[in-house]
């Protein structure tokens, strides 16, 4: 991945949740952390 990649999907990730927050109220911080304590879960059944 490049420099230049990396930047554009950071700066695209950054602009979802400034949209989330502002316009959208969709919740996604709350549903990304939700999701991601589901993955720990998940993971450590396979530990």
């Amino acid at each position: 991945m490049t420099n230049q990649i990396a930047l554009t999907l950071g700066l695209f990730i950054l602009g979802l949740f400034a949209a989330d927050a502002l316009l959208l109220h969709w919740g996604l911080p709350v549903f990304l952390g939700k999701q991601f304590a589901s993955l720990i879960e998940f993971l450590s059944f396979w530990r």
